[in-house]
This record gives structure tokens, sequence and C-alpha cells, in this order.
């Protein structure tokens, strides 16, 4: 049994996304039979929770990359000498770079060269040399313009590796645990109304609202949030709301978002996470990034948002334009109509994964 490496130095949600790449490279090549490999996921410090949630995945490291990370951690030998050797003792020989359109696989193949990996697959725009052994084009061998899982699974099969027969290369997670002695019971919707990228945010304010819209037409709310975020699912929840900001690691959070009818958040992780155990979304997104790549895969999906403000496409962290008119014009209503809309299709498609594990 081969190990291969499968890097993606990101967050929590570009973790999630290329699960079905895992999945692809954990199923070995048709030409040698199938024969299953033990992948090692290489990502970053943020990413590693994720990481050790996907399916199919032997060992996780986490490395805090000089070129990806923000803040960046300082180049020294040492730093780099912990993944040159933590590659090279883990007899791992072929290694698959999953990236973005604006990342490039070349920094990290030439650390993966001096570690001994004979064989390399990547997208670069940028001439590979022989750093990379199967190098395809962006924009010429695929379109820029698909969603990331889609394009990762593109990477991992130019290097020669297929889903199993009868995976739909969705998101997918390992099963989620029980959460009724957080969540209690009967039905309710999630809002999680935190964002690592502020410019990504859609006011407190605007989500406490729809939190008491929502409750107003019957509909019991969880609000969920990271250790950071006590103090802003405090004030979403408001006086009734369930508030779990603070109280759920990603794999109980996965949980949480499993058995919700509607998930209601920005682009962010939990968005991913929710579309990893088959949750419809209401995505709040901002266009600093374009939503046919980023917004959740696979799941039934209300987008909200103005798609073409003045800040589209800018990759901007901290929005550019004065009162964040992108997500701040999108109203309480319009968010509880989303929801409402969602609710309204849910149990006739049958392309849901649920998994309740209440």
């Amino acid at each position: 049994m081969s190990r291969v490496l499968v890097a993606r130095l990101d967050s929590v949600g570009d973790v999630l996304l290329a699960g079905p790449a895992v999945r692809a490279v954990a199923n070995g090549r048709r030409a040698d039979g199938g024969s299953p490999n033990d992948v090692v996921v290489l990502c970053g410090p943020q990413g590693q929770a994720a990481a050790s949630l996907l399916p199919n995945v032997a060992d996780v490291f986490a490395w805090d990359t000089p070129w990806i990370s923000n803040p960046a951690p300082q180049v020294t030998g040492p730093h780099l000498d912990s993944l040159v050797g933590f590659v090279r003792n883990s007899r791992i020989t072929e290694a698959v770079i999953l990236t973005s359109f604006h990342q490039s696989p070349l920094p990290l193949a030439l650390l993966l060269r001096l570690a001994g990996v004979e064989r390399i697959t990547g997208a670069s725009t940028d001439y590979a040399g022989s750093l990379l052994d199967v190098r395809l084009k962006p924009g010429e061998d695929f379109p820029e313009d698909q969603p990331e899982a889609v394009r990762a699974l593109g990477i991992a099969r130019a290097a020669g590796f297929r889903l199993k027969t009868g995976d739909d290369g969705k998101l997918m997670v390992k099963d989620p645990p029980a959460v009724r002695h957080l969540v209690g019971d009967g039905p309710y919707v999630v809002v999680h109304p935190g964002a690592t990228v502020p410019a990504r945010a859609w006011p407190p304010l605007h989500h406490a609202a729809a939190v008491e819209l929502l409750e107003g037409a019957g509909h019991r709310v969880v609000v969920t949030g990271g250790p950071g975020e006590t103090a802003l699912t405090a004030t979403v929840a408001g006086p009734s709301a369930i508030d779990l900001g603070g109280r759920t690691d990603l794999s109980t959070l996965s949980g949480v978002l499993a058995n919700a009818d509607v998930v209601v958040t920005g682009n962010t992780g939990p968005a991913h996470l929710a579309a990893a155990v088959g949750t419809p979304v209401v995505s709040l997104f901002s266009p600093v990034v374009p939503a046919v790549r980023w917004a959740p895969y696979g799941v039934p999906l209300e987008l909200l948002g103005d798609q073409n403000a003045p800040c589209r496409l800018s990759r901007a962290r901290i929005c550019p334009v004065p009162g964040h008119p992108c997500l701040s014009s999108v109203s309480p209503e319009q968010v509880v109509e989303a929801v409402e809309r969602l609710l309204s299709g849910v149990s006739s498609l049958s392309t849901r994964r649920k998994v309740r594990k209440q």
C-alpha cells in the first residue's frame, strides 16, 4: 500500500472542499488494479480539525505555511526542515498538491522534492520545470470558474486517481456525534454569525433580528460560534435562542449542523461543514471571492448578497466599501424568506444526505 500526500495548505473550508479528492486518492489508480492508498493530508494549523474529519485519511500533518498563512511565519531552516523531515520519515512516494487560482504549488513542490517525493501533481500557471511530474495549466486544462471541490477532484484525476463507483463526489465527513444534550428535541434552524474574514460577515444586529423573526415564525433557533465569538453569539441568540457559542469543537459542530433543517451563515468554514453533512444553506455571500467557486457545494442553496457590488473579486479581508453594502443590504426578512423556501422543498430532494445523531 502506497502512502500519498494530499496537500491543502489552508483552513477549515478549504480542507473540507478537498474531501472528494482525498477519497479519490485513497481509492487508488485503476491502472494499478484499484489498490488503495494510505492518504496523508498536509494542511495549515487551522485546517487540522477538518482534515481529521475526512474519511479515508490515515494521517494529518499541520504546517504553518509561509506563502499561505496570514500572518505568515518566518522562513527559517528549522521550520522548513520540520516539513521535509516529516515527509521523508513518512515513506511518502507521491504527492497531489491542491491549490486555489491565486496559489502556486511550486514552493511546496520544491520542498517535497528535497524530501524525496518521486511523483508530484499540481496546477500551475508558471513553468514548473522538474518540480511537477504532472502539470495542469489553469484556464487551459480546466476552467477556472468551477466549484473548488470539482477543481481539486480534477487535479487528483490528472494524477490518475478516481472515486469509487457510486461515490457522488460531494463533500463528506465521518459520522457526526450525538448532540441532543446540546440542542434538545425537535426541529431547529442554525444561525452561525461569525466569520474569520470581516469582509464576509453580515452585521450582528441583522443576525439578531433574523433570529427574532425566525422564532416569531415558529422555528427553534440554535446559534453557533467559536470560543472567541461568545459575545457575538450571545447578542445574536437574544433571550430565547439556544446559544452554543464556544461550546462546540468542529466534530460536535458537525453534529449540530447535521441535525438542523437549514443553516444560515456566511462564506466561512461552517458553510462547507453544513454541505458536508447534507444540510441546506442560506449563504450570506460577499462577492470578494466568486460564488461559483466558493459557495456551499452539492446541497440546496439560497445565495444572498449583491454579487455585483464594488468589492467584487477584490479578495479583500476588510470591506473596502463604506457601509459594507454587499451584505448589509440583505434584510433579516429576506433571510427568513430564504429559510422558508429551503424548508418548503427539502422533503422532495433525494440528493440530501442526512445523518441524524441526536
